[in-house]
């Protein structure tokens, strides 16, 4: 049964993730991108086939990894951080709403792959108990943000934990 806190929670406006995480999204899109380009490069010198059979489909497939999909990805991605839940939204083919009670956390990371690094961003990793969707993933944001989401999140645990 959900509550007024509960709606209201769910109706609060999503904060953006960084600017920057679009890049990011190109980068790992360039990361597929690149090989498949090459490989139709190669089978279209290599192999007897009419012109353009291997590398206009190669083609094809590299722009969406490098344009559209990042940029409908990162379109789709958002949070909202009340005072005592964080509530991650991704996916725009398979949408995915997560809600986190603070009081359910069990440890919080802050992760900084080289890609997030030469950017300036992090992903904020919250781990709860159980198995199912035991950890929840926010990437980019802002690696001061994602410090200062994890202290007040921190705070907020310490004072539940004692009594306060």
């Amino acid at each position: 049964m959900k509550t007024d806190t509960d709606q209201d929670h769910m109706t609060q406006p999503l904060t953006p993730l960084h600017p920057s995480h679009r890049t990011a999204l190109m980068i790992e899109g360039a990361i597929v991108a690149i090989p498949l380009l090459i490989a139709g490069i190669v089978i279209e010198i290599a192999a007897p086939l009419p012109m353009g059979v291997a590398i206009l489909p190669a083609a094809l497939v590299a722009l969406w990894c490098l344009g559209w999909a990042p940029m409908r990805r990162y379109r789709h991605k958002g949070f909202a951080m009340g005072e005592d839940r964080l509530r991650v939204v991704k996916g725009w083919l398979f949408h995915r709403d997560t809600v986190v009670p603070f009081g359910r956390v069990q440890h919080i990371d802050v992760n900084r792959g080289p890609v997030e690094r030469m950017l300036g961003l992090s992903t904020l990793v919250l781990h709860t108990a159980g198995t199912h969707n035991s950890s929840v993933t926010l990437p980019g944001l802002l690696d001061e943000d994602a410090q200062a989401m994890r202290e007040a999140i921190r705070s907020h645990i310490t004072r539940e934990t004692e009594g306060v």
